[in-house]
């Protein structure tokens, strides 16, 4: 599988469709058909997988306990938060209207790599996600790296 990466300044049409940026529609892996999760990302985001990635998320979720309060909770929320999408023979795909809500995304959105799935932020809680100082980035990758 290709890597994510880089961050793509994009369009949100009327209809609450998103075309990806060629670079991060190649790095998709082929066995996906077009298919992808859709899902309420951390920090306000909207988190896009391909298939093989999402099997590992998936696996650790359906793998909690039904028996547990709190593993029952955590189940029910992510599948709450959780659709699948395809992108159509343009390279987009839509975004259901609540998740737009949920990620205060209007007309504008920053689509951004990050490995092996894709954020998708709306430029205001991007910008307040990110570390801007690259000093400040590398004291922490020191720290946490190390």
């Amino acid at each position: 599988m290709g890597m994510f990466n880089s961050r793509h300044e994009c369009k949100v049409d009327p209809k609450g469709r998103l075309a990806l940026p060629a670079k991060l529609k190649a790095a998709i892996p082929d066995v996906t058909g077009g298919s992808l999760y859709l899902r309420f990302g951390d920090d306000g985001c909207l988190a896009l997988y391909p298939e093989q990635e999402f099997k590992k998320l998936y696996n650790k979720i359906n793998g909690l306990s039904d028996r547990d309060p709190i593993h029952r909770r955590i189940k029910r929320s992510f599948f709450d938060g959780l659709v699948d999408v395809e992108l159509d023979s343009a390279g987009r795909f839509l975004i259901p209207k609540n998740f737009l809500a949920y990620a205060g995304i209007d007309k504008e959105a920053y689509v951004n790599g990050v490995g092996s799935y894709i954020e998708i932020w709306s430029p205001e809680k991007y910008e307040k996600n990110m570390i801007l100082d690259q000093a400040e980035l590398t004291a922490l990758m020191d720290q946490h790296l190390s």
